[in-house]
């Protein structure tokens, strides 16, 4: 099942909307006539679904939205489609249960980019027994779009040529009269539209919500910010909010808790206020706080922290918070072969290592060791072109298990092995061996304090990749793992597990099924006592999961490597996907689409408050010397990208943080190098 929520198009233009209808009433000339609503003044939509001003849920937004600053402006942002983002039809409509036959909408937005090929609503008009679309308001990236239903056929008028997502604020004004509409973009020359059927004039009402930013469903939701939404019955508004001193920001009646951001009163600066007149703020140096210096401030303009002297030692009252500046090169790892896979970990008394997956068989892989601030070589394991590493503990015990990819023989038996770490001989040893299938990963975790270990089985000898991964269990008696479960995979990739609330997942990147890397990867819940399927999402070639979370919200990615499609050409640059669960529908949902080059990992990290993504790409269909991406989240717009590090080859990173500060290592699948990057803080 390929869930597509087409949100993340777009998010950083402010759009002025206003749109107008005008066709014949149909009321008998015997009876007064009188507006569906209680007038024709504008009624504000956007005002029914935020708090007012002076709630305490204005401060920062309420159900279902937040507000954002952004260019001196105020605009909602909506974190999906919530209840609280609708009112019944029949609190606008009170005299009639009809949509007025003439009317404007205004409508001011804010966008940065829109992605090709995906849609937003602005506002729908939904009945509420069997969610039929009764009229809405969308655009997509160069076009806006009216839907109504019509007497027979939901109808569409369409503007082109609308270019939305520039980066830029905008007013529109859409008009339609009968046939006729127009659209007019900043005030400027309108563009004209005859349509094939008038709007209807006895569009019913009766039993339907009105809903601000989506359709009731994630699924073309709004995903940028809101500043207005207007209706104006009986009337075209154009005429009033043009010409404007402004045209791009013409408003018609934008909500009291979007107004304009209030400005400092500095009244009189001759004189200060006097809780600053006699307040002295040491600069320069760390200098010394003694009962002297007592109450004292020093500000350190190299970490732009100020402190206050307790007459013992420097108390931080406001300092900046770290973030990530730049990323510099700080050590070359040589290593045996190319490396497909690097594991980082830290054992007591031994402190941080790395075991990376070398592909040669001799001398096989290698465990470093971090040492006054590089990598040196600490021990090497016999292995058999090994694709992966995988840290654990089961109680004291600490354990690394290799995924090897062939026999030791050619045509032989394929096993995995098990290393255990000897507190005695400070090294790893050989402590078990499992039968695996061209193995690609090992997911260690636990349940109810019950340990398991997964291993994705990608293909046997004879081709066949739809065959069994393991979930192997702990045995504590035999002090051996043992296999608890089996699960059908196709070209399995990658295990990725993790917990939210009391449920516990475990999800399988599936690759290839013989035919096409066009297929289902599964997500399985934990429920009596093993795994059940709990989701499938449509993936292209899918070698990765990450799974991270940031506040409340939980999020999965997934690396899609490679699209193969019933005999159709190789393509390798293609989206990458993160999906976010939606606490409505209990389902992952897309989030956001990444544009990728055959990716083979995702890798979550922080620094400070700041959160990051950082993609190995990995092969473009010509050449393995590609950008990887470092991507920042930035709130409502999603990650974008921030650093672009040259790679070759990439296979796998990770992050890590020592004494020396944070870093990302990087394997490279086509070179015998590994390189360690810096992250400069601020």
């Amino acid at each position: 099942m390929d869930q597509r929520r087409g949100v993340m198009g777009l998010c950083g233009v402010v759009i002025s909307v206003t749109f107008l209808l005008f066709v014949g009433d149909t009321t008998p000339a015997s009876v007064a006539w009188r507006p569906c609503t209680a007038d024709l003044r504008p009624l504000d939509f956007l005002s029914r679904v935020l708090p007012r001003r002076g709630d305490q849920a204005a401060v920062g937004g309420g159900e279902g939205v937040r507000f954002v600053q952004d260019g001196g402006l105020r605009g909602a942002h909506f974190t999906g489609p919530h209840s609280a983002l609708s009112f019944p039809a029949s609190q606008l409509f009170i005299n009639c249960q009809r949509f007025p036959a003439e009317f404007s909408v205004v409508v001011t937005m804010k966008v940065d980019y829109m992605a090709p090929k995906t849609s937003e609503y602005i506002f729908t008009m939904v009945t509420e027994v069997d969610n039929q679309l009764l009229l809405g308001l969308k655009f997509s990236r160069d076009r806006l779009h009216f839907l109504y239903q019509g007497s027979e056929v939901r109808e569409r008028l369409t503007f082109r040529r609308v270019q939305l997502g520039d980066g830029h604020w905008h007013t529109l004004v859409f008009a339609l009269s009968g046939q006729h509409a127009t659209l007019t973009m900043d005030c400027g020359t309108p563009l004209e539209l005859v349509h094939k059927k008038p709007f209807p004039a006895d569009l019913s009402t009766e039993g339907s919500r009105i809903y601000v930013g989506n359709r009731k469903r994630w699924k073309g939701a709004f995903s940028g910010l809101l500043r207005q939404l207007v209706l104006l019955p009986g009337s075209d508004a154009t005429p009033r909010i043009c010409p404007s001193s402004d045209p791009r920001l013409a408003e018609l009646a934008v909500p009291a808790v979007l107004g304009s951001l209030p400005v400092a009163n500095h009244g009189n600066k001759a004189i200060p206020p006097p809780h600053e007149s006699e307040v002295r703020v040491i600069m320069g140096s760390r200098p010394a706080c003694t009962g002297a210096e007592k109450g004292r401030l020093w500000f350190d303009a190299m970490k732009r922290g100020l402190y206050l002297c307790d007459g013992v030692s420097w108390l931080p009252m406001l300092q900046e918070r770290e973030h990530l500046d730049y990323v510099d090169d700080h050590q070359d790892v040589f290593t045996s072969s190319e490396t497909y896979d690097i594991e980082v970990f830290r054992i007591p008394s031994v402190g941080l290592l790395a075991a990376m997956a070398h592909r040669s068989s001799q001398p096989g892989s290698g465990v470093y060791r971090w040492a006054d601030g590089r990598f040196q070589l600490y021990q090497n394991i016999s292995t058999c072109e090994a694709v992966a590493w995988k840290h654990f503990t089961v109680g004291k015990k600490v354990f690394l298990a290799v995924s090897n990819s062939k026999g030791p023989v050619e045509g032989g038996k394929e096993v995995s092995v098990i290393y255990k770490w000897s507190f005695k001989k400070l090294k790893f040893v050989r402590y078990q061996t499992l039968e695996t299938h061209s193995a690609r990963d090992w997911e260690a975790f636990s349940i109810n304090n019950e340990s398991f270990l997964a291993v994705a089985n990608h293909r046997k000898a004879n081709g066949n990749h739809n065959i069994n991964s393991v979930v192997y269990k702990w045995n504590p008696g035999t002090k051996a793992f043992e296999v608890n479960q089996t699960l059908l995979t196709s070209g399995a990739y990658d295990w990725e597990f993790f917990s939210i609330g009391p449920y516990h997942f475990l999800a399988v990147a599936n690759a290839f099924d013989g035919f096409s890397t066009y297929i289902d990867s599964t997500i399985y819940i934990w429920m009596g006592g093993a795994f059940q399927p709990f989701q499938s999402i449509r993936t292209l070639g899918a070698t990765d999961w990450e799974m991270f979370h940031i506040g409340d919200r939980y999020f999965l990615a997934v690396a899609n490597g490679h699209m193969l499609y019933d005999k159709g050409p190789s393509l390798y640059a293609i989206n990458s996907t993160i999906y976010e669960l939606d606490m409505v529908t209990q389902m992952f949902l897309t989030f956001q689409n990444i544009g990728t080059y055959s990716a083979v990992d995702w890798e979550f990290f922080t620094v400070g408050d700041e959160k990051f993504l950082v993609v190995a790409n990995s092969y473009d269909g010509a050449t393995y010397s590609l950008n990887s991406v470092i991507y920042r989240w930035q709130g409502y717009e999603g990650f974008i990208p921030v650093h672009r590090l040259p790679t070759i080859g990439c296979s796998d990173w990770e992050f890590f943080s020592s004494a020396e500060g944070s870093f990302l290592i990087y394997s490279s699948a086509k070179r015998p190098l590994s390189k360690v990057f810096k992250l400069k803080t601020n």
